[in-house]
C-alpha cells in the first residue's frame, strides 16, 4: 500500500440486513481509485482505502445511488450516526406498531370470519397500507438493488408480500375467475400484512439488541468531557467547547473533574485516578512536568496543565478508535459468511421459481394455488440476516467485553485466532518485571545507629549522578523524606561510581571494584549478603565513608506480583510459556526461576526474538508474543497473536493486535478465554443460522406435503424468519455476562 493511500472509516445509514452491507461494500470497491473497502452490518460502518483521485463526496454519491448513505461530516460523525439510528429506531417502532394494529383484524377475519360479507374487501383495505405504506422501504430498496442487478433481503420481502397481495387482490376483485374453474378463491392478505408486521418486529428487536453491543464504545466516549476551562494569555479562565482546544493551550482542572485532553502539568499538584487507562485503583500523584491523560479523573487538588495531544490524538481517542476498528473488522470466518450471504438471495429466488414450476407440474387440482403459496413462503422464510449477523455481533460483544477487562482488541482475526494459542512468548523487562529499577534492600554495616547524615550524603551524591540506577536510589530516599545536604566536592568515576566530600570526609558510592581501589574492606557477612542478592538477579551498590563500608544497597527490576500467577494459569491450560530477554544469562535464570518458566533465552537481539517466533511456528505452534518495547515490535509482527503492554512504547502498541491497558499479566489468560467464548458463540450462531435455513426452506417449499399434507403458512414463516435474527443477536449478548 503506497503512502498516497488514505484509509478512513464512515458510518453507513439505511442498511437493513447483511446483504445490504455486501451491496455497499461492492459499490465502494467499484469506485475508480478505491483500493479496498469493507462494510460491517452489525456496527453500521464502512472503512475505505482510496487514493488522491477520490473524494469523500464521490464515495457518498456512490453509496447514495443504491439507496444508502455515508456520513462524511468528520466533526460530528458519531452524533449524526446516533441521531440517524435513533430516527431509524423510532421509524421502525412506529412501523411495527401500526402494521401490527392493522394486521390484527386481518388475522381475526382471515382465520375466524372467512365467509363474512365483504370480508375480503375489508382485509384488502387494511392490508394495502401495511404492505405499501408501512412496508414501502422493502419495495424501494428492492428496486434500488435491482437497478444494480443485485438482490438482498428486501428483495425477498418485496417479492413475497407483493405477490401475495397481488394474488389476493385479484381473487377479491375477480373471484369468478376461480369459480368458473370450480375452485374457491383464497386470499392471503393476512400473510402479506403479518409478514411485514413480523419482519418489522424482528427489525425492532434487532435494532435494540445492536445498540446494546456498542455500549462499550459509548462508555469510552462518555469519559470525554464536553467543555474545558481555558486560561487565556491575560490569566482569565473561560469555559470553552473541547473541540476548540489547541496544542499548547493552558487548561485548568478542578477537583472531581475529568481531564479533557492529554498534556503535562504546568502548575499545582493533585492525585489523579488513572484506572481507566492502567486498571490500577490507587490514584497517582501528579506534579509539575508529569503527564496526564484525557478521560482520567482529578481527585482533590486543582492544577494547570499544558495541552499536548488534542482531538483524535489523545490516548482515549486512540483507545476508542482501536475498539471501533476492532468491532468493525471481520473475522476470517465472516468473509466466508459474506460470500454465502451474497449468493444466498439469488439462490433463494431460484428455489422459489423451481418450487413454483414443480407445483405447477405435479401439484394436481390446486397446483397454481399451492405453487403460488409455497413459492411465496420460500421467499418469506429465507433470510440472510441470521447468517450475516452471526459473526459480527459476537465479535462486537467480545471486543466490548475485552475493553471492559482492560484488553483492547484491534482486529477480529486476533480475537478468533487467540483461542488456538499453544505457545506464549514473554519479554522480561516491562512485561514480567515492572520495567523500572527500584531499591529493594539497604543493609547497614552498623545496625541500630542513626544514619540520618549518611542518608543525606547518599541522597546528595546520587542526585548528581547520571547513572540510570542512581534514579532508583534518589526516588527511594525521596519517598522516605530524606533531605539533601551541600557537598564540598563531587566527582563522577566512569565505570566505578561517584565520590564526594562533606566536612573533610570522603564518601564513595559504586561497585566492588571502587571499594577495592580505595582499600575499603567488605565485612564477610555483607559480602555473603551481596552474593545472595546477585543470585536473585539484583544489582549491588556499595556505600562507604572514609575507609569504612557503611552499607550495601540492592537494586532490582521487581517482578510484578501477578506474573507468577498468570504464568501458572497459562501452563495449567497446556500452553508452553517462554521468556526472551536481552539481559544477561544470570539475571534471566533468576527471573525465570522466580516465576516458574522452564524455557528461556538470554542476551537475545530483536531479530533473534522474531526468529524464535518463526522457529516455533515452523513446529506447528500458534504463537502469542507479549512485549512492551520497540525491540519487541519485530517479534510482535511475526507472531500469530501479538499482545502489547499498554505502558510500553507506541510502536509496540501500533504493531500488536491486542493491547493490555494494565500491567497485570492475568489479562493474557483472560484474553485467551475471551477468544474461546467468542468463537464458541460464533459457531453456535452459524450452526443455528444454517440449520434454520436448511430445514426452513425445504419445509416452506412443501417437501412434507406428499408425506402428511403439511404446507407452511407464509405468516408462520415470517415469524420464524424474524426470530432467527433475534436469536443470533441474543446468543451473542450472552457473552456480556460471561466470567473471564
Amino acid at each position: 500500500m503506497s503512502s498516497a493511500i488514505t484509509k478512513e472509516s464512515f458510518p453507513v445509514l439505511e442498511m437493513t440486513c447483511a446483504a445490504c452491507a455486501i451491496s455497499v461494500e461492492s459499490i465502494l470497491k467499484s469506485v475508480p481509485g478505491v483500493e479496498n473497502a469493507g462494510v460491517n452490518f452489525a456496527n453500521q460502518s464502512a472503512w475505505v482505502e482510496y487514493d488522491h483521485t477520490v473524494t469523500v463526496d464521490t464515495l457518498q454519491g456512490a453509496v447514495r445511488s443504491i439507496g444508502y448513505d455515508l456520513v462524511i461530516d468528520k466533526d460530528n460523525q458519531e452524533e449524526v450516526k446516533e441521531e440517524a439510528q435513533r430516527r431509524h429506531y423510532r421509524a421502525v417502532k412506529q412501523r411495527t406498531i401500526w402494521s401490527s394494529v392493522l394486521s390484527l383484524p386481518i388475522v381475526i377475519i382471515g382465520m375466524f370470519f372467512m365467509n363474512m360479507p365483504y370480508g375480503n374487501w375489508i382485509m384488502m383495505t387494511l392490508a394495502t397500507p401495511v404492505v405499501f405504506f408501512f412496508g414501502r422501504s422493502f419495495f424501494v430498496n428492492a428496486w434500488k438493488q435491482a437497478r444494480h442487478r443485485k438482490a438482498n433481503m428486501d428483495t425477498l420481502v418485496a417479492l413475497s408480500t407483493g405477490i401475495a397481495w397481488l394474488f389476493s387482490a385479484f381473487n377479491t376483485i375477480y373471484p369468478e375467475f376461480w369459480h368458473q374453474r370450480g375452485l374457491h378463491p383464497h386470499v392471503y392478505f393476512e400473510a402479506a400484512a403479518v409478514v411485514i408486521a413480523f419482519i418489522s418486529l424482528g427489525k425492532l428487536l434487532e435494532e435494540k439488541a445492536k445498540s446494546n453491543t456498542s455500549s462499550a464504545i459509548k462508555k469510552l466516549i462518555g469519559l470525554q468531557p464536553k467543555t474545558v476551562l481555558l486560561i487565556d494569555a491575560a490569566g482569565h479562565v473561560q469555559e470553552v467547547p473541547i473541540a476548540s482546544v489547541k496544542v499548547n493551550d493552558l487548561l485548568l482542572v478542578k477537583p472531581g473533574e475529568k481531564i479533557p485532553v492529554d498534556g503535562s502539568v504546568a502548575g499545582g499538584e493533585s492525585y489523579v485516578d488513572e484506572s481507566m487507562i492502567t486498571g490500577e485503583p490507587v490514584p497517582v500523584i501528579k506534579k509539575q512536568g508529569d503527564h496526564v491523560f484525557a478521560g482520567t479523573i482529578n481527585q482533590k487538588g486543582s492544577f494547570r496543565f499544558r495541552a499536548e495531544k488534542v482531538g483524535a490524538d489523545t490516548l482515549l481517542s486512540q483507545i476508542i478508535k482501536m475498539v471501533q476498528e476492532a468491532q468493525g473488522s471481520k473475522a476470517p470466518v465472516q468473509k466466508l459468511v459474506d460470500k454465502i450471504a451474497g449468493i444466498f438471495v439469488p439462490v433463494v429466488i431460484g428455489i422459489a421459481i423451481l418450487t413454483f414450476i414443480s407445483w405447477m407440474l405435479f401439484g394436481g387440482d390446486n397446483a397454481f394455488t399451492h405453487a403460488l403459496l409455497t413459492s411465496v413462503t420460500v421467499l418469506v422464510i429465507a433470510c440472510p440476516c441470521a447468517l450475516g449477523l452471526a459473526t459480527p455481533t459476537a465479535i462486537m460483544v467480545g471486543v466490548g467485553k475485552g475493553a471492559e477487562n482492560n484488553i483492547l482488541i484491534k482486529d477480529a482475526e486476533s480475537l478468533e485466532l487467540a483461542h488456538q494459542t499453544n505457545a506464549v512468548i514473554l519479554d522480561k523487562t516491562g512485561t514480567i518485571t515492572e520495567g523500572k529499577p527500584v531499591v529493594t534492600d539497604i543493609t547497614w554495616a552498623q545496625q541500630g545507629t542513626d544514619h540520618a547524615t549518611h542518608l543525606s550524603v547518599l541522597y546528595s551524591l546520587e542526585r548528581q549522578s547520571e547513572h540510570p540506577l542512581a534514579e532508583a536510589v534518589t526516588e527511594h530516599l525521596t519517598q522516605q523524606g530524606v533531605k539533601p545536604v551541600t557537598l564540598q566536592g563531587f566527582e563522577s568515576l566512569t565505570g566505578l561510581g561517584v565520590a564526594g566530600a562533606l566536612h573533610h570526609q570522603s564518601y564513595y558510592i559504586g561497585n566492588k571494584k571502587l571499594m577495592q581501589q580505595h582499600g575499603i574492606a567488605i565485612d564477610p557477612q555483607l559480602a555473603a549478603l551481596a552474593d545472595k542478592w546477585q543470585e536473585e538477579a539484583k544489582t549491588v551498590i556499595y556505600f562507604a565513608g572514609g575507609q569504612q563500608l557503611l552499607a550495601v544497597i540492592a537494586i532490582a527490576d521487581k517482578i510484578k506480583e501477578t506474573s507468577r500467577q498468570a504464568i501458572a494459569a497459562l501452563q495449567k491450560d497446556g500452553i508452553e510459556v517462554y521468556m526472551l530477554t536481552g539481559d544477561n544469562a544470570h539475571t534471566a535464570a533468576a527471573v525465570a526461576r522466580a516465576v516458574g518458566i522452564r524455557s528461556y533465552k538470554a542476551e537475545v537481539l530483536p531479530s533473534d526474538k522474531a526468529a524464535f517466533v518463526k522457529e516455533l511456528q515452523q513446529k506447528g505452534k500458534v504463537v502469542a508474543m507479549v512485549g512492551d518495547g520497540i525491540n519487541d515490535s519485530h517479534a510482535l509482527a511475526q507472531a500469530d497473536v501479538s499482545i502489547a503492554m499498554g505502558k510500553g512504547s507506541d510502536i509496540a502498541m501500533d504493531v500488536a493486535k491486542m493491547t493490555l491497558i494494565t500491567s497485570d499479566l492475568n489479562s493474557i489468560p483472560k484474553a485467551l478465554k475471551l477468544s474461546r467464548k467468542t468463537v464458541s458463540a460464533i459457531r453456535q450462531n452459524l450452526f443455528w443460522a444454517f440449520i434454520y435455513n436448511v430445514i426452513g426452506i425445504p419445509v416452506a417449499a412443501g417437501v412434507l406435503f406428499p408425506v402428511n399434507g403439511f404446507l407452511l403458512d407464509p405468516m408462520i414463516a415470517g415469524a420464524a424468519m424474524a426470530l432467527s435474527s433475534v436469536s443470533v443477536v441474543s446468543n451473542s449478548l450472552r457473552l456480556k455476562a460471561a466470567a473471564l
